[in-house]
């Protein structure tokens, strides 16, 4: 899928519940795989974590090709890791659609996002709760995508930061019918989730809240809804 493709879809089905993977059943990838796609899920969150970025190790690029090969699904890579310049390349050849990377890495962020972009992806910037958005504001024209983090990134199951929630209306106030999409990842779950969408999040990125129940499609659906009712109630 091309950027523009990517982007178009994703305006097409906000707001979309996102289910992050790490929370998923590894031994059983493939089950998982197909019970998400019987959950009319839109797309999928892949959190690559380095251990040295952020205090935890996940998965790399062989994940990323298996889940490439196994669904049709949309990918959107975030990529914690200190040097992303090194594999965003990689990334987007194993299968990425969207590769997200911080502002707080070490690389320069601006020629990473061209990088990205070069390589015929969707370009996400992500900051952390600590982070102004002033830091990202001269790099928001090359962005197709703003991911508000409201947990420190590292660990799945974390509680939600409404820090994030200022951001995200903040963003939303100042782009335009083109501007960048919006999303949040971290503690996403009934009760946060329509805070979040009235805020102007497009993508609500999900883990525990949808992995933790048996019925996967019935997760989906709820949040789904709630996020509909309060999108709609925002316009």
């Amino acid at each position: 899928m091309s950027r523009h493709d990517f982007v178009d879809c994703v305006r097409r089905c906000r707001p979309a519940v996102v289910p992050s993977l790490l929370m998923c059943d590894f031994a059983n990838l493939e089950d998982e795989l197909r019970r998400l796609e019987a959950a009319d899920v839109r797309l999928l969150h892949l959190d690559v974590m380095d251990g040295h970025f952020v205090p935890n190790l996940t998965y790399g690029l062989p994940i990323v090709e298996a889940i490439d090969r196994t669904t049709s699904l949309p990918l959107d890579v975030h990529l914690m890791i200190s040097n992303p310049a090194k594999y965003v390349q990689r990334f987007v050849e194993a299968g990425a659609d969207q590769v997200t990377v911080h502002i707080e890495a070490d690389d320069p962020i601006e020629q990473v996002l061209q990088q990205i972009r070069a390589a015929g992806a969707a370009a996400g910037l992500a900051l952390n709760p600590p982070t102004p958005l002033a830091k990202i504001e001269p790099l928001l024209p090359l962005c197709d995508t703003v991911l508000v983090m409201s947990v420190m990134p590292g660990f799945g199951g974390q509680a939600f930061n409404p820090v994030a929630l200022q951001k995200l209306k903040t963003l939303n106030e100042q782009r335009d019918a083109e501007g960048p999409l919006l999303e949040v990842d971290g503690g996403i779950n009934d009760e946060t989730i329509g805070p979040a969408v009235e805020s102007g999040a497009d993508l609500l990125v999900v883990g525990s809240a949808i992995f933790r129940h048996h019925d996967y499609g019935e997760q989906v659906a709820r949040l789904s809804r709630l996020a509909r009712q309060h999108h709609v109630a925002q316009r």
